[in-house]
């Protein structure tokens, strides 16, 4: 009885870990100084296809802030509740990456292909956005 109680609780701290070790969840932006908050982001899948939506913008005079540089469908629309990453898969040939997506900057317009990579346990995820060979790594901590 003891050998299946500690196989079922092995069984199902492993499946937690497993779910950790993606990118949907709910996660806190760090800005590129490494201690300001700026936002939280929630990632979800589906169909395999992962996407992000701001949830919480942390500056409240930031609050009802618009896309006013954006030149897509989300020009002069609310930065909060907007979709900022779109088209996320698991990399083929490195699981445990999500990339081929975009991520927009509300505050210069610009969209970036990016990649996501969950770090430290899933605790923690590597944002990198890309303009040619040109990156931009943001480390955003997840909070749930």
């Amino acid at each position: 009885m003891k050998t299946l109680l500690t196989a079922l609780a092995l069984a199902a701290t492993s499946g937690l870990a497993l779910a950790q070790a993606t990118p949907a969840g709910l996660w806190k932006t760090i800005d590129d100084d490494g201690k300001t908050e700026k936002s939280l982001v929630r990632i979800g899948e589906a169909g395999g296809v992962f996407s992000g939506k701001i949830e919480k913008i942390m500056d409240p005079a930031r609050q009802t802030a618009v896309c006013e540089k954006c030149s897509d469908e989300r020009k002069d629309k609310p930065v909060l509740g907007m979709t900022i990453l779109r088209n996320l898969r698991e990399a083929a040939d490195d699981k445990g990456v999500w990339e081929g997506g975009e991520i927009l900057d509300p505050n210069n317009g610009k969209t970036y292909r990016t990649r996501l990579k969950p770090i430290d346990g899933g605790r923690k995820l590597e944002m990198r956005g890309y303009i040619g060979p040109f990156y931009r790594t943001q480390v955003w901590i997840r909070v749930e």
